[in-house]
């Protein structure tokens, strides 16, 4: 049952995104207010330049720690070596590359587009989804 299930079935399609240029503290107080671990990097165009996640915020935390200041934009921190996944893929396929590390969201493309994110989360809704 669960093997049917794609990435697109349970991928979150209505994403809070960022912009290279956002400010890192706003860009933080972001993930805090949705709750959400990671947001897209986007450019004008809605092509995904990279991910900012929590563990890019413990880097501008330290640096803010190390060199008594808060600044910088998310491009100065955001992840660009970024795993994707198909939208088309199976779910099963999905908790096999999560379960050996340690992201917590992946980007999801259809046909070369960005067009969603996966987490962790997803993949236990899609399992108890068939109960």
């Amino acid at each position: 049952m669960l093997a049917k299930i794609t990435v697109s079935d349970y991928m979150s399609k209505r994403l809070v995104t960022l912009t290279p240029d956002s400010n890192v503290i706003d860009a933080i107080k972001k993930l805090l207010d949705h709750k959400i671990t990671c947001a897209p990097v986007i450019d004008q165009r809605g092509h995904l330049l990279g991910m900012f996640s929590e563990k890019d915020g413990m880097k501008v935390f330290l640096e803010s720690v190390y060199n008594q200041g808060m600044s910088g934009k998310v491009g100065d921190y955001m992840s660009t070596d970024t795993i994707s996944v198909d939208a088309e893929s199976s779910i099963v396929d999905l908790a096999e590359k999560f379960h050996p590390s340690s992201v917590r969201s992946f980007p999801v493309f259809h046909a070369g587009e960005f067009v969603g994110i996966i987490s962790r989360t997803d993949v236990l809704k899609a399992l108890v989804s068939i109960e």
